[in-house]
């Protein structure tokens, strides 16, 4: 076979010939576009039954918590006493508690509960721990020594006895705080115990980050430390940050469900699957259906979360691959 070097420069008529030719099995296609590191993880991503599966089920539990009312049409609040202890049927598919309650209505709406805390925790936890760990790493030296003691110090406070000192000393027994204020503290507990894990991810991808050559070469062009930390070092150091946030909402429903079975976070009427599940443990033997429906949904949306976040992390990280 020819050279096809010899036959460019004897024959230049021939160019554009060779140009659409089908040879190399790329015909009329340019090179393929250089992807980076999101691009690569989306196209692992893609591959991965286990995302898919996880994030259908996010999606739903989602769509659950923004419209209850596409599921069913039940007050979840409402309950007549001739229905009592009734067992799941074709009207009440998960069956009524002992106040004659829709137990699939109440199991709906649930969810916007349990997933505007741990969301909305996760936002908060994300927002402190990876701004003072930003601060930290970026600044070095006597700050960042006084940043990691005081993490320290917050990481030696028990989660679950902690989180009972804060939730009974501003929301007592007794007390009638409304439940947009039961809320606020309980996401106020969550992220106090939890912020130092976040702190300390963003810390060491900054450690690791600040000294490649792209930083050097933005501070000699004369680049301010702002400039330098949004546009250069946040980028770059985010993803382990995300990908642990991912795995926090699910952390973070079940902690919720840990308060408000203890008794010291949500509590009704507020409807919620740690409520429920805490409202159902003293029938589990004679009303186990009371316990299970909400446990099982409350389960399925921690391991959705848990692995979305696996899958993640998987794919951002080459050496997984």
């Amino acid at each position: 076979m020819s050279d096809p070097t010899s036959m460019v420069s004897t024959a230049p008529t021939d160019q554009p010939a060779l140009a659409g030719s089908s040879d190399d099995g790329q015909s009329n296609r340019g090179p393929d576009k250089p992807r980076g590191l999101l691009g690569d993880a989306w196209r692992d991503l893609r591959r991965k039954p286990l995302f898919w599966i996880a994030s259908v089920l996010i999606l739903l539990f989602l769509v659950m918590a923004a419209v209850p009312s596409l599921f069913t049409s039940v007050d979840p609040t409402a309950g007549t006493l001739d229905r009592a202890r009734v067992g799941p049927s074709g009207d009440g598919w998960f069956g009524y508690d002992m106040l004659g309650r829709d137990e699939f209505a109440r199991t709906i709406y649930g969810a916007r509960a349990s997933i505007v805390v741990s969301v909305l925790s996760t936002i908060g936890t994300v927002l402190l721990g990876g701004t003072v760990g930003i601060i930290a790493g970026f600044k070095g030296g006597w700050i960042d020594a006084l940043l990691s003691r005081l993490t320290d110090i917050f990481f030696g406070l028990p989660f679950v006895l902690g989180a009972i000192v804060i939730l009974t000393t501003f929301n007592s027994p007794g007390s009638n705080n409304s439940t947009v204020k039961i809320m606020g503290l309980v996401i106020m507990s969550l992220v106090i115990l939890t912020w130092p894990v976040s702190m300390r991810i963003m810390r060491s991808s900054v450690l690791a980050t600040k000294q490649a050559d792209y930083i050097m070469a933005a501070r000699a062009l004369g680049a301010s430390n702002r400039r330098i930390i949004m546009k250069h070092l946040l980028p770059n150091c985010l993803a382990p940050l995300l990908v642990y946030s991912t795995i926090l909402i699910g952390s973070f429903i079940g902690a919720e469900a840990t308060l408000s079975f203890l008794g010291v976070g949500l509590q009704s009427p507020v409807v919620s699957w740690g409520v429920m599940v805490s409202e159902a443990r003293s029938y589990i033997q004679v009303l186990p259906y009371l316990l299970f429906f909400p446990a099982s949904f409350l389960v399925v949306a921690v391991l959705s979360f848990v692995m979305l976040g696996e899958a993640v992390r998987e794919a951002l990280d080459p050496k997984l691959r």
